[in-house]
Protein backbone atom coordinates (compact mmCIF):
# COMPACT_ATOMS: atom_id res chain seq x y z
CA UNK A 1 0.00 0.00 0.00
CA UNK A 2 1.60 3.09 -1.08
CA UNK A 3 1.51 6.80 -0.48
CA UNK A 4 -1.42 8.82 -1.84
CA UNK A 5 -0.37 11.03 -4.77
CA UNK A 6 -2.95 13.17 -5.30
CA UNK A 7 -1.69 14.34 -8.55
CA UNK A 8 -2.74 11.43 -10.54
CA UNK A 9 -6.34 12.50 -11.89
CA UNK A 10 -8.46 12.37 -14.60
CA UNK A 11 -12.03 12.92 -15.74
CA UNK A 12 -12.67 15.76 -14.14
CA UNK A 13 -10.68 15.60 -10.98
CA UNK A 14 -11.23 12.12 -9.74
CA UNK A 15 -7.54 10.10 -9.49
CA UNK A 16 -6.85 7.67 -11.99
CA UNK A 17 -7.97 3.91 -11.65
CA UNK A 18 -4.74 2.15 -10.42
CA UNK A 19 -5.13 -0.75 -12.19
CA UNK A 20 -1.35 -2.36 -11.34
CA UNK A 21 -2.63 -2.61 -7.40
CA UNK A 22 -6.49 -2.99 -8.30
CA UNK A 23 -6.20 -5.90 -10.92
CA UNK A 24 -3.83 -7.93 -8.91
CA UNK A 25 -5.53 -8.23 -6.03
CA UNK A 26 -8.96 -9.50 -7.88
CA UNK A 27 -6.51 -11.89 -9.71
CA UNK A 28 -4.84 -13.36 -5.99
CA UNK A 29 -8.19 -13.79 -4.73
CA UNK A 30 -9.12 -15.60 -7.71
CA UNK A 31 -6.65 -17.70 -7.69
CA UNK A 32 -7.21 -18.27 -3.54
CA UNK A 33 -10.60 -19.19 -4.45
CA UNK A 34 -9.69 -21.47 -7.35
CA UNK A 35 -7.55 -23.42 -5.08
CA UNK A 36 -10.14 -23.67 -2.45
CA UNK A 37 -12.68 -25.11 -4.67
CA UNK A 38 -10.90 -28.54 -4.38
CA UNK A 39 -11.62 -28.67 -0.91
CA UNK A 40 -14.20 -30.36 0.57
CA UNK A 41 -17.40 -30.73 -1.44
CA UNK A 42 -20.65 -29.07 -2.56
CA UNK A 43 -22.23 -26.84 -0.29
CA UNK A 44 -25.98 -27.78 0.25
CA UNK A 45 -27.74 -24.74 -1.83
CA UNK A 46 -24.86 -26.18 -4.75
CA UNK A 47 -26.20 -28.86 -4.67
CA UNK A 48 -30.10 -27.80 -4.68
CA UNK A 49 -29.20 -25.08 -7.59
CA UNK A 50 -27.87 -27.96 -9.48
CA UNK A 51 -31.23 -30.10 -9.80
CA UNK A 52 -33.43 -27.46 -10.19
CA UNK A 53 -35.40 -27.34 -13.83
CA UNK A 54 -34.96 -24.37 -16.27
CA UNK A 55 -37.84 -22.02 -15.01
CA UNK A 56 -38.60 -18.55 -14.66
CA UNK A 57 -38.32 -18.25 -10.87
CA UNK A 58 -38.96 -20.49 -7.85
CA UNK A 59 -40.65 -20.39 -4.37
CA UNK A 60 -37.58 -19.56 -3.49
CA UNK A 61 -35.50 -17.28 -5.39
CA UNK A 62 -35.68 -16.05 -8.66
CA UNK A 63 -33.41 -18.19 -11.42
CA UNK A 64 -30.03 -16.45 -11.81
CA UNK A 65 -28.00 -18.49 -9.51
CA UNK A 66 -29.17 -21.89 -10.38
CA UNK A 67 -29.07 -20.77 -14.34
CA UNK A 68 -25.31 -20.41 -13.90
CA UNK A 69 -25.47 -23.85 -11.68
CA UNK A 70 -26.90 -26.01 -14.49
CA UNK A 71 -24.90 -24.40 -16.87
CA UNK A 72 -21.17 -25.25 -15.26
CA UNK A 73 -22.56 -28.98 -15.44
CA UNK A 74 -21.89 -29.31 -19.23
CA UNK A 75 -18.13 -28.33 -18.66
CA UNK A 76 -17.73 -30.72 -15.29
CA UNK A 77 -20.19 -31.90 -12.70
CA UNK A 78 -18.13 -30.96 -10.03
CA UNK A 79 -17.25 -28.54 -7.29
CA UNK A 80 -14.37 -26.83 -8.81
CA UNK A 81 -16.77 -26.19 -11.94
CA UNK A 82 -19.75 -25.16 -10.54
CA UNK A 83 -17.58 -22.58 -8.44
CA UNK A 84 -16.21 -20.70 -11.32
CA UNK A 85 -19.33 -18.20 -11.43
CA UNK A 86 -18.74 -17.46 -8.09
CA UNK A 87 -15.08 -16.82 -8.30
CA UNK A 88 -15.67 -14.47 -11.24
CA UNK A 89 -18.49 -12.79 -9.72
CA UNK A 90 -16.32 -11.96 -6.44
CA UNK A 91 -13.04 -10.98 -8.13
CA UNK A 92 -14.73 -8.81 -10.35
CA UNK A 93 -16.66 -7.38 -7.23
CA UNK A 94 -12.80 -6.23 -5.84
CA UNK A 95 -12.30 -4.26 -8.95
CA UNK A 96 -15.55 -2.69 -8.53
CA UNK A 97 -15.19 -1.61 -5.00
CA UNK A 98 -11.94 -0.21 -6.22
CA UNK A 99 -13.47 1.78 -8.71
CA UNK A 100 -16.00 2.91 -6.04
CA UNK A 101 -13.02 3.67 -3.75
CA UNK A 102 -11.88 5.99 -6.65
CA UNK A 103 -15.05 7.79 -7.59
CA UNK A 104 -15.49 8.95 -3.62
CA UNK A 105 -11.60 9.83 -4.12
CA UNK A 106 -9.49 7.71 -3.33
CA UNK A 107 -6.06 7.66 -4.94
CA UNK A 108 -3.54 4.70 -5.56
CA UNK A 109 -2.97 3.91 -2.09
CA UNK A 110 -6.92 3.92 -1.41
CA UNK A 111 -7.55 1.88 -3.83
CA UNK A 112 -4.76 -0.46 -3.12
CA UNK A 113 -6.51 -0.66 0.92
CA UNK A 114 -9.63 -1.23 -0.76
CA UNK A 115 -8.91 -3.79 -2.87
CA UNK A 116 -6.61 -6.07 -0.95
CA UNK A 117 -8.17 -5.30 2.14
CA UNK A 118 -11.55 -6.33 0.41
CA UNK A 119 -10.45 -9.09 -1.61
CA UNK A 120 -9.03 -10.86 1.52
CA UNK A 121 -11.80 -10.08 4.10
CA UNK A 122 -13.86 -12.72 5.82
CA UNK A 123 -17.47 -12.92 4.33
CA UNK A 124 -16.27 -12.06 0.80
CA UNK A 125 -13.99 -14.55 0.76
CA UNK A 126 -16.87 -17.33 2.36
CA UNK A 127 -19.43 -16.25 -0.30
CA UNK A 128 -16.86 -16.26 -3.04
CA UNK A 129 -16.03 -19.70 -2.40
CA UNK A 130 -19.18 -21.26 -3.11
CA UNK A 131 -21.91 -20.50 -5.53
CA UNK A 132 -24.70 -18.77 -3.41
CA UNK A 133 -27.55 -16.21 -4.59
CA UNK A 134 -25.37 -13.42 -2.15
CA UNK A 135 -22.18 -14.48 -3.94
CA UNK A 136 -23.51 -13.21 -7.22
CA UNK A 137 -25.24 -10.29 -5.28
CA UNK A 138 -21.47 -9.21 -4.26
CA UNK A 139 -21.12 -7.96 -8.00
CA UNK A 140 -24.47 -7.03 -8.97
CA UNK A 141 -25.22 -4.62 -6.12
CA UNK A 142 -21.75 -3.29 -6.00
CA UNK A 143 -22.23 -1.99 -9.90
CA UNK A 144 -25.53 -0.32 -8.93
CA UNK A 145 -23.64 1.49 -6.43
CA UNK A 146 -20.98 2.49 -8.79
CA UNK A 147 -23.70 3.41 -11.44
CA UNK A 148 -25.65 5.59 -8.95
CA UNK A 149 -22.60 7.37 -7.74
CA UNK A 150 -21.27 8.24 -10.92
CA UNK A 151 -25.30 9.78 -11.82
CA UNK A 152 -25.15 11.93 -8.61
CA UNK A 153 -21.65 12.95 -9.48
CA UNK A 154 -22.40 14.35 -12.59
CA UNK A 155 -22.94 11.57 -15.34
CA UNK A 156 -27.02 11.50 -15.61
CA UNK A 157 -26.96 8.72 -18.42
CA UNK A 158 -25.37 6.73 -15.53
CA UNK A 159 -28.89 6.57 -14.20
CA UNK A 160 -29.52 4.55 -17.56
CA UNK A 161 -26.81 1.79 -16.03
CA UNK A 162 -28.03 1.80 -12.68
CA UNK A 163 -31.68 1.16 -14.09
CA UNK A 164 -30.58 -1.78 -16.26
CA UNK A 165 -27.95 -3.61 -13.31
CA UNK A 166 -30.87 -2.91 -11.02
CA UNK A 167 -33.33 -4.62 -13.59
CA UNK A 168 -31.08 -7.83 -13.60
CA UNK A 169 -30.17 -8.20 -10.26
CA UNK A 170 -34.05 -8.43 -9.47
CA UNK A 171 -33.29 -12.04 -11.32
CA UNK A 172 -31.20 -13.20 -9.04
CA UNK A 173 -32.69 -11.72 -5.73
CA UNK A 174 -35.20 -9.05 -4.76
CA UNK A 175 -32.83 -7.65 -2.23
CA UNK A 176 -31.45 -5.17 -5.56
CA UNK A 177 -34.88 -3.22 -4.17
CA UNK A 178 -34.25 -2.90 -0.66
CA UNK A 179 -30.97 -1.36 -1.42
CA UNK A 180 -32.29 0.91 -4.37
CA UNK A 181 -35.06 1.72 -1.91
CA UNK A 182 -32.28 3.19 0.53
CA UNK A 183 -30.48 5.08 -2.09
CA UNK A 184 -33.65 7.01 -3.20
CA UNK A 185 -34.54 7.11 0.58
CA UNK A 186 -30.97 8.76 1.13
CA UNK A 187 -30.80 11.21 -1.69
CA UNK A 188 -34.24 12.51 -0.57
CA UNK A 189 -33.29 13.14 2.69
CA UNK A 190 -29.21 14.27 2.25
CA UNK A 191 -29.20 14.99 -1.38
CA UNK A 192 -28.27 15.55 -3.87
CA UNK A 193 -32.56 16.15 -4.62
CA UNK A 194 -31.73 17.47 -7.87
CA UNK A 195 -31.27 14.43 -9.45
CA UNK A 196 -34.96 14.23 -9.03
CA UNK A 197 -35.54 16.25 -11.80
CA UNK A 198 -33.12 14.37 -14.04
CA UNK A 199 -34.66 12.85 -16.69
CA UNK A 200 -32.47 10.18 -17.09
CA UNK A 201 -33.13 9.05 -13.15
CA UNK A 202 -37.12 8.33 -14.27
CA UNK A 203 -35.64 6.69 -17.59
CA UNK A 204 -33.47 4.29 -15.54
CA UNK A 205 -36.04 3.90 -13.10
CA UNK A 206 -38.17 2.48 -15.93
CA UNK A 207 -35.47 0.00 -17.50
CA UNK A 208 -34.95 -1.36 -14.30
CA UNK A 209 -39.15 -2.03 -14.54
CA UNK A 210 -38.85 -3.02 -18.20
CA UNK A 211 -35.63 -5.73 -17.52
CA UNK A 212 -37.09 -7.02 -14.31
CA UNK A 213 -40.87 -7.35 -15.72
CA UNK A 214 -40.90 -11.11 -16.58
CA UNK A 215 -39.69 -12.15 -13.13
CA UNK A 216 -41.74 -9.40 -11.53
CA UNK A 217 -44.79 -10.69 -13.37
CA UNK A 218 -43.57 -14.19 -12.19
CA UNK A 219 -43.81 -13.14 -8.71
CA UNK A 220 -46.60 -11.46 -9.29
CA UNK A 221 -48.37 -14.78 -11.26
CA UNK A 222 -47.78 -16.83 -8.11
CA UNK A 223 -48.88 -14.98 -5.36
CA UNK A 224 -45.59 -13.47 -4.49
CA UNK A 225 -43.74 -16.63 -3.59
CA UNK A 226 -40.74 -14.67 -2.32
CA UNK A 227 -42.38 -12.89 0.13
CA UNK A 228 -43.70 -16.52 1.85
CA UNK A 229 -40.57 -17.52 1.55
CA UNK A 230 -39.13 -14.41 3.34
CA UNK A 231 -41.69 -15.06 6.49
CA UNK A 232 -40.87 -18.50 6.92
CA UNK A 233 -37.14 -17.67 7.23
CA UNK A 234 -37.82 -15.20 9.44
CA UNK A 235 -39.91 -17.80 11.25
CA UNK A 236 -36.73 -19.82 11.68
CA UNK A 237 -33.92 -17.36 11.65
CA UNK A 238 -35.37 -14.45 13.34
CA UNK A 239 -33.79 -14.42 16.73
CA UNK A 240 -30.90 -15.62 16.24
CA UNK A 241 -30.20 -13.54 13.37
CA UNK A 242 -31.84 -10.09 15.72
CA UNK A 243 -28.98 -11.26 18.62
CA UNK A 244 -26.14 -11.79 16.24
CA UNK A 245 -26.47 -8.77 14.02
CA UNK A 246 -24.10 -6.32 16.19
CA UNK A 247 -21.92 -9.34 16.15
CA UNK A 248 -22.05 -9.96 12.62
CA UNK A 249 -21.43 -6.12 11.28
CA UNK A 250 -17.97 -6.15 13.49
CA UNK A 251 -16.76 -9.61 11.99
CA UNK A 252 -18.17 -9.83 8.21
CA UNK A 253 -15.20 -8.27 6.86
CA UNK A 254 -12.71 -9.10 10.11
CA UNK A 255 -12.30 -6.96 13.46
CA UNK A 256 -9.18 -5.50 11.97
CA UNK A 257 -11.01 -3.36 8.93
CA UNK A 258 -13.87 -2.27 11.72
CA UNK A 259 -12.11 0.98 11.86
CA UNK A 260 -11.91 1.66 8.37
CA UNK A 261 -15.57 1.43 7.42
CA UNK A 262 -16.88 3.33 10.66
CA UNK A 263 -14.24 5.71 9.31
CA UNK A 264 -15.79 5.76 5.88
CA UNK A 265 -19.26 6.28 7.52
CA UNK A 266 -18.19 9.28 9.66
CA UNK A 267 -15.83 10.82 6.56
CA UNK A 268 -18.77 10.70 4.36
CA UNK A 269 -21.38 12.15 6.75
CA UNK A 270 -18.80 15.42 6.77
CA UNK A 271 -20.31 18.59 6.37
CA UNK A 272 -18.77 19.36 2.56
CA UNK A 273 -19.47 15.87 1.94
CA UNK A 274 -23.23 15.43 3.22
CA UNK A 275 -24.97 16.79 0.61
CA UNK A 276 -22.81 14.82 -2.17
CA UNK A 277 -22.94 11.17 -0.82
CA UNK A 278 -24.04 11.03 2.38
CA UNK A 279 -26.97 9.20 0.79
CA UNK A 280 -24.58 6.05 0.71
CA UNK A 281 -24.59 5.77 4.70
CA UNK A 282 -28.74 6.42 4.92
CA UNK A 283 -28.84 3.51 2.57
CA UNK A 284 -26.67 1.12 4.45
CA UNK A 285 -28.76 2.05 7.26
CA UNK A 286 -31.52 1.22 5.33
CA UNK A 287 -30.54 -2.37 4.64
CA UNK A 288 -29.01 -3.10 8.49
CA UNK A 289 -32.24 -1.48 9.39
CA UNK A 290 -34.50 -4.24 6.93
CA UNK A 291 -31.87 -7.21 8.03
CA UNK A 292 -33.05 -6.77 11.45
CA UNK A 293 -36.69 -6.24 10.80
CA UNK A 294 -37.03 -8.94 8.53
CA UNK A 295 -34.70 -11.49 10.50
CA UNK A 296 -34.70 -13.58 7.22
CA UNK A 297 -30.62 -13.82 6.62
CA UNK A 298 -28.08 -11.80 8.87
CA UNK A 299 -24.92 -11.63 5.39
CA UNK A 300 -27.59 -8.57 3.80
CA UNK A 301 -25.66 -5.89 4.94
CA UNK A 302 -21.95 -6.95 3.80
CA UNK A 303 -23.09 -5.46 0.55
CA UNK A 304 -23.01 -1.97 1.54
CA UNK A 305 -21.29 -2.19 4.53
CA UNK A 306 -18.02 -3.19 1.17
CA UNK A 307 -19.15 0.41 0.35
CA UNK A 308 -18.75 2.03 3.71
CA UNK A 309 -14.95 0.30 3.78
CA UNK A 310 -14.10 1.72 0.17
CA UNK A 311 -15.22 4.80 1.49
CA UNK A 312 -12.97 4.67 4.55
CA UNK A 313 -10.00 3.80 2.56
CA UNK A 314 -10.05 7.54 1.13
CA UNK A 315 -9.01 9.52 4.59
CA UNK A 316 -7.48 6.40 5.69
CA UNK A 317 -4.89 5.99 3.25
CA UNK A 318 -4.43 9.63 3.42
CA UNK A 319 -3.70 9.52 6.44
CA UNK A 320 -1.32 6.84 6.45
CA UNK A 321 0.22 8.03 3.66
CA UNK A 322 2.67 10.03 5.64
CA UNK A 323 3.02 7.94 8.60
CA UNK A 324 5.56 4.82 7.46
CA UNK A 325 5.52 3.52 10.23
CA UNK A 326 1.90 2.66 10.52
CA UNK A 327 1.51 2.32 7.12
CA UNK A 328 3.08 -0.88 8.20
CA UNK A 329 1.44 -1.68 10.59
CA UNK A 330 -1.60 -1.18 8.83
CA UNK A 331 -0.27 -4.06 6.28
CA UNK A 332 0.12 -6.25 9.10
CA UNK A 333 -2.94 -5.80 9.85
CA UNK A 334 -4.30 -6.68 6.31
CA UNK A 335 -2.22 -9.90 6.42
CA UNK A 336 -3.04 -11.31 9.64
CA UNK A 337 -7.37 -10.33 8.42
CA UNK A 338 -6.48 -12.10 5.46
CA UNK A 339 -4.72 -15.15 7.01
CA UNK A 340 -7.76 -15.44 9.51
CA UNK A 341 -10.25 -14.73 6.53
CA UNK A 342 -8.69 -17.68 4.53
CA UNK A 343 -9.08 -20.22 7.15
CA UNK A 344 -12.64 -19.66 8.07
CA UNK A 345 -13.53 -19.34 4.22
CA UNK A 346 -11.30 -21.64 2.57
CA UNK A 347 -10.65 -26.06 3.31
CA UNK A 348 -7.25 -24.95 4.74
CA UNK A 349 -7.77 -27.40 7.58
CA UNK A 350 -7.98 -31.00 5.72
CA UNK A 351 -11.12 -32.43 6.21
CA UNK A 352 -9.95 -35.00 8.47
CA UNK A 353 -9.54 -32.97 10.96
CA UNK A 354 -11.78 -30.33 10.56
CA UNK A 355 -14.91 -31.75 12.86
CA UNK A 356 -11.78 -31.50 16.04
CA UNK A 357 -12.12 -27.47 15.23
CA UNK A 358 -14.00 -24.73 16.07
CA UNK A 359 -14.28 -24.41 12.05
CA UNK A 360 -17.57 -25.67 11.28
CA UNK A 361 -19.16 -23.58 14.64
CA UNK A 362 -17.35 -20.52 13.45
CA UNK A 363 -17.29 -20.30 9.85
CA UNK A 364 -21.16 -20.96 8.78
CA UNK A 365 -20.55 -22.38 5.45
CA UNK A 366 -18.17 -25.05 6.53
CA UNK A 367 -20.70 -27.87 7.99
CA UNK A 368 -22.81 -27.72 4.70
CA UNK A 369 -20.26 -28.71 2.32
CA UNK A 370 -19.39 -32.02 4.55
CA UNK A 371 -20.53 -35.50 3.94
CA UNK A 372 -22.85 -35.64 0.53
CA UNK A 373 -21.64 -38.61 -1.04
CA UNK A 374 -21.25 -40.59 2.52
CA UNK A 375 -24.43 -39.58 3.15
CA UNK A 376 -25.91 -41.13 -0.44
CA UNK A 377 -24.02 -44.53 0.39
CA UNK A 378 -26.16 -44.86 3.48
CA UNK A 379 -29.47 -44.01 1.77
CA UNK A 380 -28.11 -46.79 -1.10
CA UNK A 381 -27.42 -48.89 1.33
CA UNK A 382 -30.87 -48.89 3.00
CA UNK A 383 -32.51 -48.88 -0.20
CA UNK A 384 -30.92 -51.97 -1.78
CA UNK A 385 -30.93 -53.82 1.67
CA UNK A 386 -34.84 -53.47 2.78
CA UNK A 387 -36.61 -56.69 2.19
CA UNK A 388 -39.70 -54.77 1.58
CA UNK A 389 -38.09 -53.08 -1.93
CA UNK A 390 -39.08 -49.52 -1.79
CA UNK A 391 -39.47 -47.37 -4.88
CA UNK A 392 -38.91 -44.20 -3.66
CA UNK A 393 -36.79 -42.38 -2.02
CA UNK A 394 -38.10 -38.83 0.10
CA UNK A 395 -35.77 -36.23 1.72
CA UNK A 396 -36.50 -33.73 4.54
CA UNK A 397 -34.62 -31.50 2.74
CA UNK A 398 -32.97 -30.00 -0.63
CA UNK A 399 -29.51 -30.69 0.39
CA UNK A 400 -29.94 -34.16 0.95
CA UNK A 401 -31.94 -34.26 -2.41
CA UNK A 402 -29.61 -32.54 -3.96
CA UNK A 403 -26.53 -35.50 -2.48
CA UNK A 404 -29.01 -38.09 -4.23
CA UNK A 405 -29.55 -36.26 -7.66
CA UNK A 406 -25.90 -36.02 -7.79
CA UNK A 407 -24.25 -39.02 -6.35
CA UNK A 408 -27.28 -41.54 -5.84
CA UNK A 409 -26.88 -42.71 -10.37
CA UNK A 410 -24.01 -44.39 -9.96
CA UNK A 411 -25.65 -46.74 -6.50
CA UNK A 412 -28.66 -47.23 -8.13
CA UNK A 413 -31.13 -44.48 -6.63
CA UNK A 414 -34.24 -43.13 -8.28
CA UNK A 415 -34.46 -39.73 -8.44
CA UNK A 416 -35.28 -38.05 -5.24
CA UNK A 417 -38.18 -36.59 -4.06
CA UNK A 418 -38.71 -33.81 -1.21
CA UNK A 419 -41.06 -31.48 0.31
CA UNK A 420 -38.97 -28.58 0.79
CA UNK A 421 -39.43 -25.39 -1.17
CA UNK A 422 -39.42 -25.55 -4.59
CA UNK A 423 -39.11 -29.47 -4.86
CA UNK A 424 -42.43 -29.77 -3.38
CA UNK A 425 -43.71 -28.94 -7.12
CA UNK A 426 -41.31 -30.75 -9.17
CA UNK A 427 -42.08 -34.11 -8.25
CA UNK A 428 -43.95 -36.03 -5.87
CA UNK A 429 -44.32 -39.94 -5.46
CA UNK A 430 -45.78 -42.16 -7.74
CA UNK A 431 -48.88 -43.60 -6.96
CA UNK A 432 -48.36 -46.68 -7.08
CA UNK A 433 -45.30 -46.65 -4.51
CA UNK A 434 -46.09 -47.85 -1.24
CA UNK A 435 -43.15 -48.51 0.05
CA UNK A 436 -39.93 -45.41 0.93
CA UNK A 437 -37.03 -44.63 2.08
CA UNK A 438 -37.48 -41.54 4.51
CA UNK A 439 -34.62 -39.37 4.99
CA UNK A 440 -34.06 -36.43 7.58
CA UNK A 441 -35.56 -35.40 10.51
CA UNK A 442 -38.60 -34.58 8.99
CA UNK A 443 -39.87 -38.32 9.91
CA UNK A 444 -40.74 -37.34 13.19
CA UNK A 445 -43.59 -35.30 11.30
CA UNK A 446 -44.67 -37.84 8.79
CA UNK A 447 -44.41 -40.86 10.28
CA UNK A 448 -47.73 -41.44 11.24
CA UNK A 449 -49.06 -41.25 8.09
CA UNK A 450 -47.57 -44.86 7.14
CA UNK A 451 -48.82 -48.27 8.59
CA UNK A 452 -45.51 -48.48 9.96
CA UNK A 453 -41.59 -46.46 9.76
CA UNK A 454 -38.41 -48.44 10.61
CA UNK A 455 -34.89 -46.83 11.18
CA UNK A 456 -32.77 -48.93 9.48
CA UNK A 457 -29.48 -46.18 9.65
CA UNK A 458 -28.31 -42.84 10.95
CA UNK A 459 -26.21 -40.40 9.14
CA UNK A 460 -22.86 -40.01 9.93
CA UNK A 461 -20.17 -37.93 7.37
CA UNK A 462 -17.69 -39.53 9.24
CA UNK A 463 -15.37 -36.61 10.68
CA UNK A 464 -17.71 -35.31 13.42
CA UNK A 465 -18.95 -32.26 12.14
CA UNK A 466 -22.03 -31.39 13.73
CA UNK A 467 -24.03 -30.57 10.61
CA UNK A 468 -27.81 -30.87 9.91
CA UNK A 469 -27.88 -34.17 8.38
CA UNK A 470 -25.49 -35.53 11.08
CA UNK A 471 -27.48 -38.37 13.02
CA UNK A 472 -30.61 -37.90 11.16
CA UNK A 473 -32.61 -41.46 10.73
CA UNK A 474 -32.87 -43.27 7.56
CA UNK A 475 -36.13 -45.17 7.83
CA UNK A 476 -37.73 -47.72 5.63
CA UNK A 477 -41.76 -46.70 5.33
CA UNK A 478 -44.57 -48.66 3.87
CA UNK A 479 -48.52 -48.24 3.29
CA UNK A 480 -49.29 -45.03 2.85
CA UNK A 481 -52.48 -44.01 4.89
CA UNK A 482 -54.28 -41.81 1.67
CA UNK A 483 -53.03 -41.32 -1.78
CA UNK A 484 -49.88 -39.58 -2.43
CA UNK A 485 -51.96 -36.56 -4.25
CA UNK A 486 -53.77 -35.68 -0.69
CA UNK A 487 -51.04 -36.87 1.48
CA UNK A 488 -47.96 -34.97 -0.28
CA UNK A 489 -49.28 -31.46 0.50
CA UNK A 490 -48.42 -32.28 4.17
CA UNK A 491 -44.66 -32.92 3.46
CA UNK A 492 -44.36 -29.25 1.94
CA UNK A 493 -42.30 -26.82 3.95
CA UNK A 494 -40.66 -23.85 3.67
CA UNK A 495 -37.50 -22.94 5.30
Amino acid sequence: MSAERGSDTQDGGRPQVAWRVVVPAALAQAVALTFGSFGYGYHRDELYFRMLPPAWGYLDQPPLTPFFARLTTHLADQPWALRLPATVATALSVVVIALICRELGGGRGAQALAAWGYAFAALPLMLGHVLLTSTVDLLLLALVVLAVLRATGGSPRWWLAAGGIAGVATYNRLLVAVVVAGLVVGIAVLGPRSVFRSPSLWAGGALAVVVGLPNLVYQASHDWPQLSMGAALADNNAGEVRSQLPYLLLVMLGPPLVAVWVTGIVWLLRRERRPRVGYLVVGTGVLIAFTFASGAQPHYPIHLLAVMYAAGCVPVAHWLASRRALRAVAVGLLVVNAAVSCVLALPVVPLASVGGTPLPDVGPLVADQVGWPRYADQVAAAYRGSALHPTEVITSNYGEAGAIARFGPALGLPRPVSGQNSLASVVRPADSSTVVVMVGYQLDEVAGLFASCQVVDRLDNGVDVDNEEQGAPVAVCRDPSEPWAALWPRFHHLD
